[in-house]
């Protein structure tokens, strides 16, 4: 191999011990966001990928690195491509200057600002999918739209 190529260019430092992968973290994140969009438990999740809710606490908040197929068993559960969980990612974390720097510098605040990551969002979208007349829902999100000042064609 050439000096300056292949592993040269993809070296990773380690974290700290104790310090979370913020690709983790955001994994796991999105994990948590599907989850409770969905209305399952921890515990209802991890039955039945056979874990314990501790397990799938770890998980979604970045302390455990869910491996490939648990990630893809995640995926069948959920209803949604394995793709979902990288999905939204901060631009720094797609370069290995941003997975080694931790959150330390700010990550953590994206993530806590995210709307989708509120409580009270996934509760308006679950209210919002169970009304069953389309039409109904249709003008609650013009009225949404207009009380946050959005123009429709956004």
């Amino acid at each position: 191999m050439a000096k300056g190529t292949g592993r040269d260019l993809l070296q990773y430092d380690k974290l700290p011990p104790g310090v979370s992968n913020p690709v983790d973290m955001h994994v796991g994140h999105r994990l948590r966001q599907r989850r409770a969009l969905l209305g399952i438990s921890q515990e209802k999740l991890g039955e039945a990928v056979g874990l314990t809710f501790q397990q799938i606490q770890k998980y979604e908040r970045g302390t455990n690195r869910i491996g490939a197929s648990r990630l893809y068993q995640f995926s069948c559960i959920l209803e949604i491509p394995v793709s979902f969980f990288f999905e939204d990612m901060p631009e720094e974390l797609k370069t290995p200057e941003g997975q080694q720097a931790g959150l330390s510098d700010g990550g953590q605040d994206a993530i806590d600002r995210d709307p989708m990551a509120r409580r009270e969002t996934l509760e308006l979208v679950r209210a919002y999918y169970r009304i069953p007349d389309p039409v109904i829902r249709k003008r609650l999100l013009d009225l949404a739209r207009s009380v946050g000042g959005i123009d429709g064609d956004e």
